[in-house]
């Protein structure tokens, strides 16, 4: 039986849950996505104490940073833009501390939408906090189509791990955000770029396998069949997944694994 590594995902918490209380919250299709990538997913959340944090990524082989709200512009240093969207302070001062926490590991870590946008910011990195206001352009970034639909194109870096790991350099990608990398954290190299120029994908400079992409390839499971490997959203987590075992491998995870 192959070894399923343990993935933290992280997750948003809102109040409005029964009786007011706060509710943890994450879209199903990370979990499927990695469940069928062969990892099994574990939940980290705001409500972890730092100490729980660092006990739930002690015995993970991956960090998987989650979409969602706006990062809260203090956070790299600016003030906050009149288009500027919900944020959640707790869920940032937890993803940041997991994505150092990882990176101290050299974890295996993969980051998606708003993710992309915390590993910036965590490694030093700003945003642009309203494309169309700040950056402007026709091309239109919270697309006006399903949640399934391919939105634009995405030109990746030849010869870049990424055009290893999707096996193209022309992608065709959804998306759904106003916010996206402005100065580009010195730990991070650009390797996707949108039609106009907004970076879609970057990779960790000094790191065994660090990705982030602006769209979301967990929704990718609506194109093609179960095992196609040409799908280059499937190979995305195919690759995080690999790399978790290798990183598991390395801490002798899989052996004692299987002496159980």
């Amino acid at each position: 039986m192959t070894f399923r590594p343990l993935v933290a995902v992280t997750t948003t918490m809102w109040p409005g849950g029964s009786h007011g209380l706060p509710r943890v919250q994450l879209n199903a299709q990370y979990l499927t996505a990695l469940d069928a990538a062969g990892a099994t997913p574990i939940l980290l959340t705001p409500a972890h104490s730092d100490q729980a944090l660092r006990g739930i990524l002690s015995i993970s082989h991956g960090l998987l940073l989650s979409g969602g709200e706006d990062v809260e512009p203090s956070r790299y240093g600016h003030s906050p833009h009149p288009a500027l969207g919900d944020v959640n302070p707790a869920r940032d001062a937890m993803e940041i501390a997991a994505v150092h926490e990882a990176l101290g590991r050299r974890m295996p870590v993969l980051a998606i939408c708003r993710g992309i946008q915390v590993l910036n910011v965590a490694l030093g990195g700003t945003l642009y906090q309203d494309i169309p206001s700040e950056l402007g352009g026709d091309l239109l970034h919270e697309q006006a189509a399903p949640w399934n639909v391919r939105w634009h194109a995405g030109r990746v870096q030849p010869g870049s791990s990424l055009e290893r790991v999707f096996g193209t350099a022309e992608l065709h990608i959804n998306s759904f955000h106003h916010q996206a990398i402005r100065d580009l954290a010195p730990g991070l190299r650009a390797t996707v770029w949108a039609e106009d120029g907004v970076i879609e994908g970057v990779e960790g400079i000094d790191h065994p396998w660090m990705c982030g992409v602006q769209w979301h390839p967990e929704r990718g499971e609506a194109h093609g069949a179960a095992g196609d490997s040409r799908d280059p959203d499937r190979r995305l987590f195919w690759s995080f997944a690999q790399a978790a075992r290798e990183f598991a491998d390395s801490c002798g995870a899989m052996e004692t694994a299987g002496a159980r």
